[in-house]
């Protein structure tokens, strides 16, 4: 049982209650706060515990953890609180919430830390105008899963500690930097002062992606879901690849064409 110290919440209306609500539902407002929520037990194991902020549990959530997991959560240097059912599911952004929720700190990351991946030689995605949550989670979970260093994520890119996309990384949203950039303009300058080449993923490319050399430090352009990339990030990129298809199919979805491209080039890097 959860200790009597901890303060039960039964009313959605209570401050707390409507904090977190805020978070989960108002980019505006996690930027505010500098705050995210996380959702279920696994990201509960992945957050870094000094960044947890606070933590919502229902009775049935806690009793059911194995001796490991309790002792994480009871060892929490943050504010804890024990909801009924119901505030929960009110709460959830889950159709089945498993009864745990946190408040987790943002971690910011500065230009120089984005491109410093110790003895890695950097590996980057350029993200422009990437709208869809679930493409912007599985990119950063397939990212990490290849290697990539950073994510630059350009103009009105979705925001990576959407709900849906923190859910979709599986994680990685603790692991892999990222850094807001206004337009592909600028993200482009800071690769060109820093001697990495960047390639724009795009159907008007001139070269099979896997006729390049991925060897050096590179940079992958990914575009808009319908509309790909635009005219500044093809005329900015060292160089246009393609990605050919059979059949019918004209191009991928942004996850997967980001995933292909990361993957050959951690392939190359192995050889």
């Amino acid at each position: 049982m959860i200790t009597a110290a901890v303060p039960v919440l039964t009313s959605t209306t209570n401050r707390h209650i409507r904090a977190v609500s805020a978070l989960i539902k108002k980019r505006a407002e996690r930027e505010k706060e500098n705050a995210f929520v996380i959702e279920g037990l696994r990201m509960l194991r992945e957050a870094p515990a000094e960044r947890m902020c606070e933590l919502y549990v229902t009775e049935a959530f806690y009793a059911a953890l194995s001796p490991e997991d309790r002792r994480r959560i009871d060892a929490l240097a943050c504010e804890r609180f024990t909801v009924t059912e119901e505030v929960m599911r009110r709460l959830s952004d889950t159709v089945h919430p498993q009864g745990v929720l946190g408040v987790v700190s943002m971690k910011k990351c500065d230009p120089a830390g984005l491109f410093d991946a110790g003895k890695a030689v950097p590996l980057l995605l350029v993200l422009e105008n990437l709208q869809d949550p679930g493409n912007l989670g599985t990119i950063l979970r397939a990212g990490e899963g290849a290697g990539v260093t950073g994510v630059l994520l350009a103009g009105d890119t979705a925001d990576p500690y959407n709900p849906k996309v923190v859910r979709g990384t599986m994680g990685a949203i603790f692991r892999v930097p990222f850094l807001r950039f206004a337009d592909i303009g600028e993200a482009a300058v800071l690769l060109k002062k820093r001697g990495i080449r960047t390639y724009a993923a795009d159907l008007s490319g001139t070269k099979n992606y896997d006729a390049c050399d991925y060897r050096d430090a590179v940079a992958f352009f990914i575009g808009n879901e319908g509309a790909g990339l635009s005219e500044e990030a093809r005329r900015v990129a060292d160089e246009r690849i393609l990605i050919p298809m059979a059949g019918a199919v004209e191009s991928l979805n942004a996850g997967i064409a980001a995933a292909v491209l990361t993957f050959e080039a951690a392939r190359q890097r192995r050889g």
